[in-house]
């Protein structure tokens, strides 16, 4: 077996242990995405940096692998979409322009800005969400006004940008939107935010980001597998124990995001 594994890896230009290493560190981190609505990006996007591929380069590759993810977590809870594909279709329509737009303006804006509003709003949503125990415990049926789906189309807009431009934390955005517009339980939310956010978004930012410069295919490989796992077994867990474990990953993987962006703002800040 480790044979055939050095076969596989022998013509990647790095070695069977970071193989390794960057798989567990892709899979367990697109496990915790898969329960609590996003923030892959926090281990897996700081894994490829460090492993020396260029920012951009590492944002597409996170990005094609985090439709694995997408496809994943899908699978599992794929009977959960049939209720909501009018609110998918908004998230597409609205969402898809701002994501083609974040991945085109991305060289063109400084990254520690970026990190810092996101970082903070992921704090802030860590806050909101453990005041407010009752938070995507349960799924309602609110029908939104006009004015409340106008409203969330821009923000799904908004979000989109962003998503197109930094990888973690917009995924968790979304699903705190769906269910303070649509009072959607977490298990719902983050299912729709997979099918939508994880499988197309991330696609289509991932593939403006390659006409900035070329994804490695040595790591794309170990990535979307690792992904593609993480989140399929991510769901099946959160499938298993319900809306009080997603709440709970939820909110713990908002703080260690939101803190992650704003200390990497704070020192682009400085550095620069």
């Amino acid at each position: 077996m480790l044979y055939l594994l050095t076969i596989l890896f022998g013509n990647f230009d790095h070695s069977l242990f970071k193989s390794i290493y960057i798989f567990l560190l892709s899979f367990f981190s697109n496990t915790f995405s898969a329960i609590s609505g996003g923030g892959a990006g926090l281990l897996q996007l700081p894994a490829l940096i460090l492993s020396g591929v260029p920012y951009y380069q590492a944002l597409a590759s996170h990005k094609l692998a985090t439709v694995a993810l997408g496809v994943g977590g899908s699978l599992r809870n794929y009977k959960s979409l049939g209720n909501d594909i009018s609110v998918a279709w908004q998230i597409l329509i609205f969402g898809l322009p701002g994501v083609i737009l974040g991945s085109s303006i991305v060289e063109f804006i400084s990254e520690k800005y970026l990190y810092l509003i996101l970082g903070i709003i992921s704090i802030l949503l860590a806050f909101y969400s453990f005041l407010k125990p009752d938070l995507g415990l349960s799924s309602g049926k609110n029908k939104p006004n006009l004015v409340h789906k106008i409203r969330f189309s821009i923000f799904i807009f908004l979000i989109g940008i962003l998503n197109g431009s930094i990888s973690s934390g917009t995924g968790l955005l979304v699903t705190i939107l769906l269910i303070k517009t649509f009072e959607m339980d977490f298990l719902r939310a983050i299912c729709l935010t997979f099918f939508t956010v994880g499988v197309f978004w991330n696609f289509i930012g991932a593939v403006f980001l390659t006409k900035i410069g070329s994804v490695p295919s040595n790591l794309l490989l170990i990535l979307i597998i690792g992904s593609f796992t993480g989140g399929y077994f991510g769901a099946h867990l959160s499938k298993l124990n319900g809306n009080i474990l997603i709440k709970k990953t939820f909110t713990t993987v908002c703080i260690l995001v939101g803190i992650s962006l704003f200390i990497k703002s704070i020192k682009m800040f400085f550095i620069n």
